[in-house]
C-alpha cells in the first residue's frame, strides 16, 4: 500500500499536527457543520474525521487535501506554521531553474514546501534515496519516472520512489505544488545552496 506522509512535530509544545487539527475544527465550527456533515462532504467516515480532530489519528497530507478544499482553504495555508518566524514566509526565486519556493515547515526529517514552477520538465533525471510526494494546487505538472511520462492535474497528487530516475516541470503554463521532501529530496530538489536566506538550514540527522 502507498506510504502516507504525516506531518512531524515542529516544536516541543505545539506541533504542526495540533495546529492543523485546531484549524480544521475551528473552520468546521465556523461554518456550522457537524462532524457528520463535513465527513459526508469529504467522503470519509465521521469516526475518521473525529480521530483526526481529537488527535487519535495521525494527520496525513494526502488525506487533509480534500478536507482543506471542502473547508474553502488552500492546503498550504492549512499546514503553514504558527511561530513568530513564520508570520511572513518570503518566497525564494531561482530564476535559473524557473522555480519559486516557499518553505512552510521544516524539521530534521521532512520539509513541507510550496513551489511555483515555470519551467518545463528538465531533460536530466535524478535519483536519490527516499520517496517524494506532492499535490498540485494549480496548473498541470509533467512527471517523468524512468521511461514513463505522467500528467498530474489540479487537486491530484503523486507519490513515488525516488530511486526511480525522475524529474518534473510545468505542462502548458505555470503550476503550483505543495510537496513533502525528506532530507535527500530537499538536497536534490532545493539544494543547500538554494535554501532561502531568511530560513534556517535543516540540521543533519
Amino acid at each position: 500500500m502507498p506510504q502516507r506522509h504525516s506531518i512531524l512535530p515542529m516544536t516541543q509544545d505545539k506541533d504542526l499536527e495540533t495546529l492543523v487539527r485546531q484549524r480544521i475544527r475551528s473552520l468546521r465550527t465556523a461554518r456550522g457543520w457537524s462532524l457528520d456533515e463535513l465527513a459526508h462532504r469529504c467522503l470519509i467516515s465521521p469516526s475518521t474525521l473525529s480521530r483526526i480532530e481529537t488527535g487519535h489519528r495521525r494527520v496525513a497530507l494526502d488525506q487533509i487535501a480534500t478536507i482543506a478544499r471542502v473547508l474553502g482553504i488552500t492546503l498550504d495555508r492549512l499546514v503553514e506554521g504558527d511561530t513568530d518566524d513564520d508570520v511572513v514566509i518570503r518566497p525564494h526565486c531561482d530564476e535559473d531553474r524557473g522555480v519559486t519556493t516557499w518553505l512552510l515547515s521544516r524539521d530534521h526529517h521532512q520539509t513541507v514546501a510550496k513551489m511555483r514552477i515555470n519551467r518545463e520538465v528538465p531533460t536530466d533525471l535524478r535519483v536519490h534515496p527516499g520517496r517524494d510526494w506532492f499535490t498540485v494546487l494549480s496548473g498541470t505538472i509533467e512527471l517523468r519516472l524512468g521511461e514513463r511520462t505522467i500528467l498530474v492535474g489540479t487537486n491530484e497528487a503523486a507519490e513515488f520512489s525516488t530511486l526511480v530516475p525522475h524529474a518534473f516541470g510545468a505542462h502548458g503554463g505555470p503550476a503550483e505544488i505543495l510537496c513533502i521532501l525528506d532530507h535527500d529530496g530537499e538536497r536534490s530538489h532545493l539544494g543547500p545552496h538554494r535554501t532561502p536566506p531568511d530560513r534556517p538550514a535543516a540540521a543533519t540527522p
